[in-house]
């Protein structure tokens, strides 16, 4: 059991399955209220959650201990992701969300050529093919005839 907690498959799974029903969820829950307010109450609630588990896990530590470059890579990590919550909410507001979710997982392709760029990680031509269809997978399902 141990092993399959550590296990970062089962855990990308369970983060697609998550952000799939956030799509649904949202767009539902969107549909009244004005994007930038439904992206400041999905705040609250992550930042609740996310509370809760740092506390039931024990897995609190002092702010202090985190160096400076944490502190600027996590502050920067944090608006990146605000700016992607308000623009995805906004895009859900707008459009279907079967047309806005594989645009927003155009991310992927996105991360991927950054990683190269930025982190010096090295894509093999199976992994450059798999970006390849992950952007053509996802103009297809987001476009309408």
């Amino acid at each position: 059991m141990k092993s399959l907690m550590t296990s970062w498959p089962l855990w990308a799974l369970l983060s697609a399955g998550f952000a799939a029903l956030t799509a649904i969820f949202a767009k539902v829950g969107v549909e009244n209220v004005n994007s930038d307010f439904a992206t400041f109450i999905r705040t609250i609630v992550i930042l609740l959650a996310a509370g809760m588990m740092v506390s039931i896990s024990g897995n609190w530590q002092e702010p202090s201990s985190v160096s400076s470059r944490s502190w600027l890579f996590l502050v920067l990590s944090g608006l990146a992701t605000g700016a992607s919550w308000i623009c995805y909410f906004r895009a859900l507001k707008l459009g279907d969300a079967a047309r806005v979710a594989p645009i927003d997982k155009l991310s992927v392709v996105f991360m991927s050529v950054f990683a190269v760029l930025f982190l010096g990680e090295r894509l093999t031509l199976p992994n450059w093919l798999g970006v390849i269809m992950i952007a053509a997978g996802a103009v297809l399902v987001a476009y309408r005839a």
